[in-house]
C-alpha cells in the first residue's frame, strides 16, 4: 500500500484559520467529496462518530481523524495543512496544524489498519513534517507525503 494510492493531488488543501474540530472536520467532508464524490455530510458524521470515542490528535500538531463509512469502495485520504494551529484536544495537549484524515468502507477490515499504519509512519517522520510545515503549495505537499519511502516496520 502507498500513499500515492490513497491520495489525490486534488485531495490536499491549505487552510488559513479555523475556530474548532467541528469546523476542521466540515472542512475534511467538503475536501473529501470533492475529490472523491463522497457525501460531504457522510464523511463529517463518520468522523464524529470515531471522534466520539476518543481524540485522533497523536501529538506533535498531528491529527489522524479517520472514519469507515457505507458509501466508500476503497480507501481514500485527505491532506490540511493549517496556518494557524487549532485546539484539538490531542493526547499532548499541543495544537495542531498536519492533519490527515482517511476513509475507509465499512468492511475494509485490515486494509484500514494497514493505511491508518502508513499515514501514521509516514506523519512521524521528522523530515517529512519540516517539509510539510515548511510549504504551502498543496502540489507541493501532495509530492512531499507520496514520495517513494524505503518500507519500515509499524
Amino acid at each position: 500500500m502507498e500513499l500515492s494510492k490513497l491520495l489525490t493531488p486534488g485531495g490536499v488543501r491549505v487552510v488559513g484559520q479555523l475556530t474548532s474540530k467541528k469546523r476542521l472536520f466540515q472542512e475534511l467532508g467538503e475536501l473529501v467529496s470533492s475529490c472523491c464524490g463522497l457525501s460531504s455530510s457522510v464523511a463529517v458524521d463518520g468522523l464524529q462518530e470515531r471522534e466520539s470515542l476518543g481524540p485522533t490528535g497523536v501529538g506533535h500538531g498531528i491529527a489522524l481523524p479517520h472514519a469507515r463509512l457505507e458509501d466508500l469502495d476503497r480507501i481514500v485520504g485527505v491532506f490540511i495543512r493549517l496556518e494557524k494551529p487549532l485546539d484539538y484536544d490531542s493526547v499532548d495537549r499541543q495544537p495542531v496544524d498536519l492533519v490527515f484524515g482517511l476513509f475507509a468502507p465499512k468492511d475494509s477490515g485490515v486494509d484500514h489498519l494497514k493505511a491508518l499504519a502508513l499515514v501514521s509512519r509516514t506523519m512521524r517522520d521528522q523530515s517529512v513534517l519540516a517539509k510539510l510545515r515548511a510549504n504551502t503549495d498543496p502540489a507541493k505537499l501532495h509530492a512531499i507525503l507520496t514520495e517513494s519511502r524505503a518500507p519500515q516496520a509499524a
